[in-house]
C-alpha cells in the first residue's frame, strides 16, 4: 500500500476500538510454552511463567496499523535477575519494524532496567533504558504505546518516558507501511540481562511469573489489506503529540530516571550520531 493510501484509510474509514473490556480469551494467543502461559479470572487475568524447562508468550490476534495501546503488568517480583519480561509491538519478516519495552530482572532490591527500542526495517539499536520511580512489582502498572504517523510515544501510567519522532523528511525510516501485532514473552537471558550477564539466572526461586490485566486499543485494526480506523471521540492519539506538561513529565524522567542513551553514546558512534540524534528535541 502507497503512503497516501495509508494516511488517507487512517483519517477516513470507521473507527474500531479493538478492545475496551480486555478479555483475553478474545483478543490474545497463548502461543508457546504449554501450561505456563494462562488465562485466568474469566478472561480479566493473564500469567506468564518461566521456569528451567521453559518461558512462555502470547501474542494479539489483531494486527494494528497506527493507535494507542495499554496493558497493565504486574512484575516478576524478587530475585528477577536474567530474567526479561518482553511487551512490544512487532510485524513479520526480516525487514520488520517493532517497538519494545523490555523489562529486565534484577537482584532482590535493586531497580528494575526498562529496556526500550524502535526497529524500523529490520535496523534497531536505538535503546534507551531507565529505571522507575516505583516497584513495579508490588502492584500493577499501565505500560503504554502511543503511535501515529508523526511519533512514537512511550509511556508509563501515562507520563512520557520516550518520544521517537518521525524523521522521514532528513533519511531516518519511520515504521508506517507495516501492521504489528502485540507480543508479550517472559524468558530466560541471563547472558546479558543482568549487569551484562554477570547474575546469572536463581533457579531455585522459579517458576517466575509476569501478570497482566486491563488491555485496552484504541487502535487501526488491518485485516485483508486494509485498515479500519477513525471518526470516534477516542481518536485523539492520530494526531497526538506532547503537551507543556507532558514535556515537563518527559524532561524529569529523562533527567533522573535515564541510565542509558545510545544519542548519547559517542564511543559507539565514532563516525558522528545517528540523524535522528542530532534532531532530537529530547
Amino acid at each position: 500500500m502507497a503512503p497516501n493510501s495509508i494516511l488517507i484509510s487512517l483519517f477516513l474509514c470507521s473507527f474500531m476500538a479493538a478492545s475496551s473490556a480486555g478479555n483475553f480469551y478474545q483478543d490474545f494467543d497463548l502461543t508457546w510454552g504449554d501450561h505456563r502461559a494462562k488465562i485466568l479470572s474469566g478472561g480479566s487475568l493473564l500469567t506468564l511463567s518461566l521456569d528451567q524447562a521453559s518461558g512462555s508468550g502470547f501474542q494479539s490476534k489483531r494486527q494494528y496499523l497506527f493507535g494507542r495501546i495499554d496493558m497493565q503488568l504486574k512484575l516478576v517480583a524478587g530475585n528477577s535477575a536474567g530474567t526479561v519480561t518482553a511487551y512490544y509491538l512487532s510485524s513479520e519478516g526480516p525487514n520488520r519494524d517493532e517497538i519494545d519495552f523490555e523489562f529486565l530482572g534484577n537482584l532482590s532490591g535493586d531497580p528494575y532496567v526498562v529496556h526500550t527500542n524502535v526497529y524500523t526495517q529490520g535496523k534497531a539499536d536505538r535503546e534507551q533504558q531507565f529505571y522507575l520511580w516505583f516497584d513495579p512489582t508490588k502492584d500493577f502498572h499501565t505500560y503504554s504505546f502511543l503511535w501515529n504517523p508523526q511519533r512514537i510515544i512511550f509511556l508509563v501510567d501515562n507520563i512520557p518516558i520516550r518520544v521517537f519522532d518521525n524523521g522521514e523528511s532528513y533519511g531516518v525510516p519511520f515504521p508506517k507501511r507495516q501492521p504489528m501485532k502485540l507480543y508479550s514473552s517472559l524468558w530466560n537471558a541471563d547472558q546479558w540481562a543482568t549487569k551484562g550477564g554477570l547474575v546469572k539466572t536463581d533457579w531455585s526461586k522459579a517458576p517466575f511469573t509476569a501478570f497482566y490485566r486491563n488491555f485496552k486499543a484504541n487502535a487501526c485494526v488491518w485485516s485483508k489489506g486494509s485498515s479500519s480506523c477513525a471518526n470516534n471521540k477516542n481518536n485523539a492519539w492520530q494526531t497526538e503529540g506532547l503537551d507543556a506538561n507532558s514535556r515537563r513529565r518527559l524532561r524529569w524522567v529523562q533527567k533522573y530516571f535515564m541510565i542509558y542513551n545510545y544519542c548519547s553514546d559517542l564511543k559507539r558512534f565514532p563516525q558522528g550520531r545517528p540523524r535522528e540524534c542530532r534532531r532530537s528535541r529530547f
